[in-house]
Order: structure tokens, then sequence, then C-alpha cells
């Protein structure tokens, strides 16, 4: 089964290492292609820029957006590369979750000094049992 907080967790540490090791300022689509492989290396099923689709009173717009990066099915990470976020990146990601009826994303900027204010969780209709750092030692069927 899909763990959706520790995939969360091994992405917000491979986005930290390459914030660290690359720096901050390359292109999106730099580090949109080393997440995914890093993550795919770990042993998770990612896609890169995955269409979304929209439906509006019975008329059907594929591909209408494209999300950054869908791990197993169910993470949405969006990636920018920007001097800081605002709050048109977040109202995105959110659309997005919206849309694909997934509950978890993250919005990830690269363009920062440090990836601490430029890490948000978005949620849609998404309550953790605790954060996943505190889940380490929990037994399966707790």
């Amino acid at each position: 089964m899909f763990d959706l907080e520790a995939a969360a967790s091994d992405a917000i540490n491979v986005a930290m290492r390459l914030h660290r090791d690359l720096g901050a300022g390359l292109l999106e689509s730099v580090y949109e292609v080393v997440m995914a492989a890093k993550l795919t290396e770990m042993g998770y099923k990612v896609e890169r820029q995955r269409p979304v689709a929209i439906e509006f009173e019975g008329l059907r717009f594929d591909a209408a957006f494209r999300v950054d990066l869908v791990v197993g099915d169910r993470l949405l990470i969006e990636l920018k590369s920007v001097e800081r976020l605002n709050a048109a990146h977040a109202k995105q990601l959110l659309t997005y979750l919206k849309l694909t009826r997934q509950p978890l994303g993250l919005l990830i900027n690269f363009g920062g000094e440090t990836l601490k204010e430029g890490l948000k969780r978005i949620v849609s209709g998404y309550t953790p049992l605790a954060p996943s750092r505190l889940r380490v030692n929990q037994l399966h069927g707790d």
C-alpha cells in the first residue's frame, strides 16, 4: 500500500539535498528531472508533466493543465524556481488537487536562498494521522 506521508517526506528530503547540492535558481525543468530520477531510484512510480483535464457544463478540455510531478498516483508536486512564492502558486496546486481529487501536494520553490521558506504542504480534504517525523515508530494497525 502506498504511504502518502512517507512519499511526501522522501520528496522533501530529495528536494533539500537538491537545493543544497545544486543550489538555487536553476530552471524548474532541471529540478524536475533530477527529483523524478531520484524518487524513481527510491522505488516510487513517478510521472512528469501529467496532464490534467477540466470539465465544465458538459465540455471536457484534456490537458488543460500539467502537474510537474505525480508520485505513486497520489502525491502532486509543483516545482518553482522564483525569488519568492506568492498566493497564486499555492492556489494553482490546490486547483490541481481538487481537479485530480487527490489529498496532498507539495509546492517546492528552488529559487530562494534556503528551501525552508520555499516549501509548502497543500491539502485538499486530507488530515494526516500525525506528521511524518512522528510516525516512524508507529505499529501497523494501531
